[in-house]
């Protein structure tokens, strides 16, 4: 399978044949579970004291004859702590159990509960980056993907670009872009957008979209921010899943994912 070369405004330069790796099977099976075991969830829980900050001596007993019992008043026998006393009189209030005001939760998330990593086989993760990676020169699974996009509108895929776009500026890499992607362009941008529903409540306000990836060689260094950049060996599933996203190569990324498909097998 060939595959055209452009330079940063959209000519053609050269043909090049494309790695083993872009004829891949596309598995959206195995790409989806090695997707769940990838997934990493914020550990979230309470502070390890919470709730347990306070003078309180423990649980009141009742007992006949006892220094500082809860004998004869009519009261639970929760931990308490001792507000004033006069005597053997006191006054207290509840403290550190999850009925009490300011104790504990009852039964709190646990950090362990987030720490717990899915395992999946190595040949399976292997053959979920090469079908990711084979996606992404599949128009339909583009068009799939984003709403916006008719396959029919769609150039020729992939998008392979001259190594020079790492050293140029970041306006010209994006009129360069832009004239490259097309109808694409718009989908490449991240964007943020207003959360509808109470999810704005709840510290998810916003909704952010992934835009363009660009894949760079092992060599190459491109530091911009309007996108997300990654080297070849530093790719992930969760980098192109959901399968479809829009995907630049520079040139060397090629030469360097034909190495790639060599050690993957």
């Amino acid at each position: 399978m060939k595959a055209e070369i452009l330079s940063i405004n959209g000519e053609k330069i050269k043909e090049i044949e494309l790695p083993k790796v872009f004829s891949e099977k596309i598995r959206q099976d195995i790409v989806q579970k090695v997707f769940e075991t990838e997934k990493r969830i914020q550990a979230y829980s309470p502070a390890p004291m919470a709730g347990r900050q306070h003078s309180a001596s423990g649980t009141i007993r009742h007992i006949r004859h006892k220094w500082r019992t809860a004998y004869g008043k009519g009261i639970s026998r929760v931990p308490r702590k001792t507000m004033w006393r006069r005597g053997t009189q006191f006054y207290w209030i509840g403290a550190e159990i999850s009925s009490t005001r300011g104790g504990r939760r009852a039964h709190g998330p646990k950090l362990a509960h987030f720490n717990i990593e899915k395992k999946i086989n190595k040949k399976e993760k292997q053959l979920a980056l090469r079908s990711a990676i084979s996606s992404t020169i599949n128009s339909k699974i583009l068009a799939d993907r984003y709403s916006r996009v008719d396959e029919k509108n769609v150039k020729k895929l992939p998008f392979i670009i001259e190594s020079k776009i790492t050293s140029i500026k970041t306006k010209d890499l994006l009129v360069g872009l832009k004239k490259i992607l097309g109808n694409l362009f718009e989908v490449s941008k991240k964007e943020k957008t207003l959360r509808a529903g109470k999810g704005k409540l709840r510290g998810r306000k916003y909704k952010r979209s992934q835009g363009l990836l660009m894949v760079t060689g092992n060599e190459e260094n491109l530091n911009v921010k309007i996108f997300d950049v990654k080297k070849v060996k530093d790719l992930r599933v969760s980098d192109l899943y959901p399968l479809g996203r829009v995907t630049v190569y520079t040139e060397k990324a090629i030469k360097d994912l034909e190495s790639f498909n060599k050690e993957k097998n």
